[in-house]
């Protein structure tokens, strides 16, 4: 499937992430973007804190399908508030849980796709287990909790050397995704690219978007 670009939202208050949503929506249709990424924070994964109430989500209505970014430990036992729409996708860690298995089957008891990110520094071979369990698998390219970071020396190497041992699956990339790497990332075997800074550090959030999208996709563009 051609790779897709994933807006993503890494703020402090949830009127932030109203405001980010309201400027993507209607660009969605023009782009092609379908999902949005929301990162979720609360200090006990991360060395900061960003939003991270999933209340706020309850009732709110968007025409983007919403993946949320669980950057939080324990995640075994604090799931379930987070498994209810318009939340359609969950990303959880490797490393912030006991068990990715119980995990895994409470996201799927609640229809929701679900997606298992692993730090820079763990090796991508510690998700083999759960390759025929989950929807992707996710190569965080930055340390988890701060936007605007630089992606990791071996990012690149990392999405290439998991597709050669997993050429079925979805591998989604996370971390310093600007248009320097992007299409880099795409040609190692990222199919979902999520952009933060690179799209909500821009003054002109359109251009960012299409510089992105003309790295990911040129074709689709028409770039050369």
């Amino acid at each position: 499937m051609p790779a897709q670009l994933i807006p993503a939202i890494n703020v402090d208050s949830f009127e932030e992430v109203i405001e980010r949503v309201r400027l993507i929506e209607p660009l969605a249709e023009k782009f092609g973007i379908e999902y949005l990424h929301l990162d979720v924070a609360d200090g006990t994964f991360t060395p900061n804190t960003i939003w991270h109430e999933a209340t706020d989500l309850v009732g709110f209505k968007t025409s983007l399908a919403i993946e949320v970014h669980l950057m939080i430990t324990d995640i075994d036992r604090r799931i379930e508030k987070w498994l209810f729409d318009p939340i359609k996708r969950i990303i959880f860690h490797l490393e912030a849980g006991r068990d990715p298995d119980l995990v895994i089957e409470k996201c799927r008891d609640a229809k929701k796709e679900v997606g298992l990110a692993i730090r820079p520094e763990t090796a991508w071979e510690k998700t083999k287990p759960f390759w025929d369990k989950v929807d992707f698998v996710q190569s965080l390219s930055v340390s988890p909790g701060r936007a605007g970071q630089r992606a990791h020396i071996n990012a690149v190497d990392k999405v290439r050397t998991l597709r050669h041992a997993c050429p079925s699956c979805i591998i989604e990339v996370d971390g310093g995704v600007n248009a320097d790497n992007a299409g880099e990332l795409v040609k190692a075997g990222a199919n979902l690219v999520v952009a933060a800074s690179a799209i909500f550090g821009s003054e002109d959030i359109e251009q960012a978007i299409l510089n992105l999208k003309s790295k990911i996709n040129p074709m689709e563009i028409g770039s050369p």
